[in-house]
């Protein structure tokens, strides 16, 4: 430090101020650099070696090189904003700015380094706790880099314009409405990221469902102002903070806790082939051993309520009889029950819902013992498949509204009288009926056979 304020070993370029002006700051450019390299060097390596031969892992991340590399460049500006008033011939003016704009540079780098050791806090506790998903503290960091970076912009520009910082923040009382404007989002996701926190509302890791921001999928981030969330399209949606505590979503980690995922859907049945079962169909269905035992006890029921009935003298028309959609939904319940894809200890329904002009629901309400999508996806459509396959067993059908291909065999069915009708007055002047349905026939069978008529 003295040979940067000691110049005199220059005293014979005196005579030529420009000259000796000029070399006296590539000397402390110079010095400046040196003393960089040497800080890097020594500071950077040697630190950087004895923390990575340490067991702990706390310095690894609060020593990180970043942090290690801001704190380095600290040393040249102190070393410029103490050099720079030995310079001789140099304005006052420059001088000064010089000196503020080192000290200036110094709070940021200052600024820096913490913003840095901050995010190694972060990271080291994201790494060494497990429940670093469930409490995360990035928001509470994000906020103390905010207090941290407001006091340096503070100290900057106090620094700048040579006054005390004291003088700035004594003014921050009239600047305090536009702090409120200027960091409305701030401090209203501040308050929600405490709120989350302390309610347990949201985790790095939940699926959660927001519609009204088109978020579906699961919570990759939490930070101070914005939630991040990987849609199942690997879309990313960002989510304000404070939009999670004013507005509504739906978090279905309490699905994936409970280690069962709902069976929510309806066999739509045309009500049309709604009927009772004869007693030969009855005989056939207790060939399906799931109802056999069903089917034993209703007509034990119903023989026991229908002979009490006409022992009162009441109207045969009275007495009950097994119906085939009542028979369905039974098989339906006992199949869920022996299902191995279901999770028996969860509420499990088979229950008829209004019926419409779309037909009448037959709804499952169960719960799968897997919540994996995959596996989730395949019972369900396991479930369906066999019970859509099952139904004409039991003489039903499910609704369905007409397509193009009904309504073409509908066109093709309307025509075929009219055709027949005219082969027949053609062969038959006297318009003979028989005759006419004779020529209907043949035209079937030559159609059926595949060959035109003659």
């Amino acid at each position: 430090m003295t040979l940067l304020t000691d110049w005199t070993f220059l005293e014979p370029l005196e005579a030529y101020p420009y000259t000796f002006t000029a070399l006296q700051l590539a000397g402390l450019a110079l010095a400046a650099w040196l003393a960089n390299w040497l800080t890097r060097v020594i500071l950077v390596r040697v630190v950087t070696r004895v923390v990575k031969a340490t067991p702990m892992r706390w310095d690894d991340a609060l020593m990180s090189p970043k942090v290690l590399a801001r704190l380095a460049n600290i040393v040249p500006a102190l070393i410029i904003a103490s050099g720079i008033a030995a310079i001789t011939e140099l304005p006052s003016g420059v001088e000064t700015v010089v000196r503020n704009v080192a000290l200036a540079f110094v709070a940021l780098t200052i600024a820096l380094a913490m913003s840095h050791v901050l995010d190694a806090v972060n990271q080291l506790y994201v790494a060494s706790s497990s429940r670093a998903n469930e409490r995360p503290i990035k928001g509470y960091l994000q906020v103390v880099k905010l207090v941290v970076y407001v006091f340096a912009v503070v100290v900057i520009i106090a620094t700048l314009i040579d006054r005390s910082p004291l003088l700035l923040l004594s003014g921050f009382g009239a600047m305090s409405a536009v702090v409120m404007l200027v960091f409305k989002d701030t401090i209203l996701s501040l308050v929600a990221s405490i709120q989350l926190a302390n309610n347990d509302m949201l985790r790095v890791g939940d699926w959660i469902e927001m519609p009204a921001l088109q978020a579906d999928g699961d919570v990759i981030d939490m930070a101070l102002n914005t939630v991040k969330v990987q849609n199942w399209d690997k879309t990313v949606t960002t989510i304000p903070t404070y939009r999670l505590i004013s507005d509504s979503f739906k978090n279905w980690r309490g699905m994936q806790e409970s280690g069962g995922r709902r069976i929510k859907r309806a066999l739509l049945i045309d009500q049309s082939s709604v009927r009772f079962l004869e007693s030969e169909e009855r005989s056939r269905l207790r060939r399906i051993a799931l109802i056999d035992e069903y089917l034993d006890d209703k007509r034990h029921e119903l023989e026991a309520y229908n002979e009490s009935l006409l022992a009162k003298g009441k109207d045969p028309v009275n007495t009950r009889r097994v119906t085939n959609i009542g028979t369905f939904r039974a098989y339906v319940y006992h199949y869920l029950r022996a299902h191995p894809g279901i999770h028996q200890d969860m509420t499990l329904l088979v229950r008829q819902l209004e019926p419409g002009a779309t037909g009448l629901p037959l709804e499952l309400y169960c719960f799968t013992n897997s919540v994996q999508w995959a596996v989730y996806e395949n019972t369900q459509s396991d479930i369906f498949d066999h019970l859509i396959a099952m139904l004409p067993e039991f003489g039903l059908r499910l609704y369905q509204a007409p397509g193009g291909a009904d309504m073409a065999a509908l066109m093709v069915s309307l025509s075929r009288p009219n055709d027949a009708a005219n082969a027949g007055a053609d062969t038959d002047p006297d318009g003979d009926v028989a005759r006419s349905v004779a020529g209907v026939d043949g035209d079937d069978e030559c159609t059926r056979g595949g060959s035109p008529p003659a």
